[in-house]
């Protein structure tokens, strides 16, 4: 069988069959059309060894000798009942054949291994998309006469020598996608989460490359796990000096028991070559989202609109005549979007009660939400509604009717003696395996929709999903199912209608989710210092129209700092911009600044929201430089950020990455301007730098070669650490 070979923006994949069953010859740089003969290319065998080459197939399996993590793990009982029989397939390929390329260019390879006495079968789909970004699915039929018990099912990619370190990210409540490195080492490296969510601690990227890799430079090999339920990441690090970088499905005991004839997809695996470090694939990751056709409008229309969310303005403090006021005052700031938060539905004074009973409340809103509403839109500005359907407090109606409705580990957790997963926040989970417990969450989500004028949901989640069963057995994989329909199933019905996926923060942002959903919300963090690190990372795969980016109050309730209001403003331009505060009790100079940067926003949105994201490479990490630059390359936006003190007592010169080199660009200080910044008693400008003298570049502009701004760059002024200066670039004839 000859070897398939995909081939895209600078990434080549090959897949060869000499074997008998797949093997992922090559995943990195371009190849040229013509291959040579792989069957020439049979691994040594060493002393000590099996007698034959060692096959790492696209599906790991010791049948083939392979002594790492196995890709297929299940087993079935035998006719007396006992378990582990058919443990260990040996699949080989049936079928494999390259599709014809679909609308958008992208190129698909389909093959089918079997093993008939174990009764397996995998069918494999690996799809190159014209940007670079390659998915890879798998499905697995039970083709035997007796239940099969799958364990895991996993995607693997192959390494080189060559890359040497690996990057991931982790994190906790309001401190998401922080990023942590080391070297690979033989063995393997596993991340778990077993959240019953993506989960804060969930590693949006893994990326491995050649040592010293960074934003721009060095050879990089990421993925990303598109599932919002519970799953592994690994790197497998053989003694044989092979290496498998995968991530799967984290099932429960018998948690996918496949009958005769039933079948199991995994979800996907994204991945992404780079010969340009991080921002390659970065960059191939955006031209994925945005190639989608239910991709949010960035260029024209329906703009990404700014956002004024109530939470941190009013909490559950749900009076008409004051939200009516903060939608006044937002809407002449430049607001586009009102979010009315937590609190508005039957029961609902605090945390502890009113969950899962989704009616307005009507002791607080006698006339239902209509006023609210009425006068929002009067004031040119979409509505958009909080709602946590999966979730349930014991003090609500849904619980005391329909207790069967809350899932756990026991049969029966309802009953006398039965047992509940511990609280968290005063909450439980609603079962959506339970086909009643489906309906009514999809019922009323569904009135309100057809009941008032709704633009936006704001989708929370505010627990994971420790113990979760259905009926005694573990059923995450049912629930994240059950999730998925019912955003698919709103989305026919209501195709207007923006969903965001917050999850306390961003416990559940992958690509799984991001399939259904308009926008996630990063981080219940709105504090500008920790939202630099945050965005900076969420933003590696997403792109900036999909990351909800809030100004919040001047005094942070999440971390307790206090910043300068340019500083957020700055931070929350680079996303999907919006405030967070109550904005009737911001002085005039926040007032000023907020619509000054509401202005930019709007002005740069196009670009903010369709420009290719850039890092630039410095020597301090406590100094930041990023921005987006136009597809065209005729304009851009820059920040540069001070996160804390520099070890050198200037900054230096920094380069602008990104731009053409033979054209010429005119870079300005955009903002702070003099306007922008707080007075003394006197009337003095506070200045956000330190320094006696500013560079000389900074009172009216620098005009130089894209070549020269990037390599020789600009020296920046001396910032105060929590600083930003934003930077427009343009191009000049």
């Amino acid at each position: 069988m000859n070897p398939l070979h995909l081939s895209a923006a600078g990434t080549s994949l090959v897949l060869s069959f000499d074997s008998g069953e797949a093997q992922i010859a090559h995943w990195g740089a371009a190849l040229g059309a013509d291959l040579p003969d792989l069957s020439r290319l049979t691994n040594p065998v060493p002393h000590s060894a099996l007698d034959v080459p060692v096959v790492a197939g696209l599906i790991p399996q010791a049948s083939s000798g392979w002594l790492g993590r196995a890709g297929l793990r299940g087993h079935r009982l035998d006719d007396d009942g006992m378990p582990g029989f058919d443990f260990s397939p040996r699949l080989r390929v049936v079928e494999a054949g390259l599709l014809p390329p679909d609308a958008r260019g992208a190129q698909t390879a389909h093959l089918l291994q079997r093993d008939e006495e174990a009764g397996v079968e995998v069918a494999t789909t690996l799809i190159l998309n014209p940007g670079g970004l390659l998915e890879i699915s798998h499905e697995l039929s039970n083709t035997g006469s007796t239940p099969y018990f799958l364990e895991e099912l996993a995607l693997v990619l192959p390494l080189p020598g060559q890359a040497g370190e690996l990057l991931d990210l982790t994190g906790r409540w309001c401190r998401e996608n922080h990023p942590q490195r080391h070297d690979i080492r033989q063995g393997t490296w596993v991340r778990s989460g077993r959240h019953g969510r993506t989960g804060h601690d969930s590693s949006l990227l893994v990326a491995a490359g050649t040592p010293g890799f960074g934003n721009r430079r060095g050879e990089v090999w990421a993925t990303h796990f598109g599932w919002s339920g519970n799953h592994e990441q690994f790197l497998d690090s053989l003694a044989d000096g092979r290496r498998m970088l995968g991530a799967s499905e984290l099932l429960g005991p018998a948690e996918v028991t496949l009958a005769p004839g039933e079948h199991y997809s995994t979800p996907v695996l994204y991945a992404a070559y780079s010969a340009r470090g991080l921002d390659g694939v970065t960059e191939r990751f955006h031209r994925w989202f945005r190639a989608r056709p239910h991709h949010v409008d960035t260029t024209s229309g329906r703009l990404r609109p700014v956002v004024l969310n109530t939470w941190e303005a009013v909490y559950f403090d749900h009076r008409l005549e004051p939200l009516k006021e903060l939608a006044t005052a937002g809407a002449a700031l430049g607001a586009e979007r009102y979010v009315l938060d937590d609190g508005w539905f039957r029961g609902r004074r605090d945390d502890h009660a009113g969950l899962g009973d989704w009616f307005v409340d009507e002791a607080l809103w006698p006339d239902g939400l209509t006023p609210l509403i009425d006068h929002v839109t009067g004031l040119g500005m979409e509505f958009g509604l909080w709602v946590e359907p999966e979730m349930v407090n014991l003090d609500s109606d849904v619980a005391r009717e329909h207790p069967d409705w809350i899932a756990g580990p026991a049969r029966a957790p309802h009953t006398e003696g039965g047992r509940l997963p511990l609280e968290w926040r005063h909450q439980h989970i609603l079962d959506l395996a339970n086909p009643g417990a489906w309906q009514y969450i999809h019922g009323r989500l569904d009135a309100l929709l057809n009941e008032n004028r709704i633009a936006y949901l704001k989708w929370d989640q505010n627990r994971d999903l420790a113990e979760h069963g259905h009926c005694g057995r573990s059923s995450v994989h049912e629930q994240t199912l059950a999730y998925y329909r019912l955003l698919d199933v709103l989305k026919v019905s209501h195709p207007e209608v923006e969903i965001e996926s917050c999850a306390s923060g961003g416990a559940r942002v992958d690509l799984g989710v991001l399939q259904r959903t308009d926008r996630v919300w990063a981080s219940d963090c709105n504090d500008a210092l920790e939202r630099q690190t945050i965005q900076r990372w969420t933003q590696a795969v997403l792109p900036p129209e999909l990351v909800g980016s809030h100004v919040g109050p001047t005094h942070s309730h999440t971390t307790g700092r206090v910043h300068d209001v340019t500083f957020r403003a700055i931070t929350a331009l680079f996303g999907h911009f919006g405030m967070e505060w109550d904005i009737r009790q911001a002085t005039e100079r926040d007032r000023t600044v907020l619509r000054r940067i509401i202005a930019v926003y709007k002005e740069h949105r196009p670009l903010l929201h369709s420009g290719t994201q850039v890092n630039a490479d410095l020597g301090d990490e406590r100094l930041r430089l990023h921005g987006v630059v136009a597809q065209d390359r005729s304009e851009a936006l820059y920040a540069a950020v001070m996160l804390g003190t520099l070890a050198a007592e200037l900054p230096g010169r920094a380069g602008l990455p990104g731009l053409d080199p033979r054209r010429n660009y005119h870079v300005e200080a955009l903002m702070p301007t003099s306007e922008d910044l707080p007075k003394t008693v006197e009337g003095d400008a506070v200045s956000p730098f330190v320094q006696i003298s500013p560079p000389s570049w900074l009172e009216d502009g620098f005009t130089a070669s894209g070549a020269f701004l990037e390599h020789v760059g600009l020296p920046l002024p001396v910032l105060r650490p929590e600083h930003a200066l934003l930077l427009r670039v343009t191009e000049v004839g």
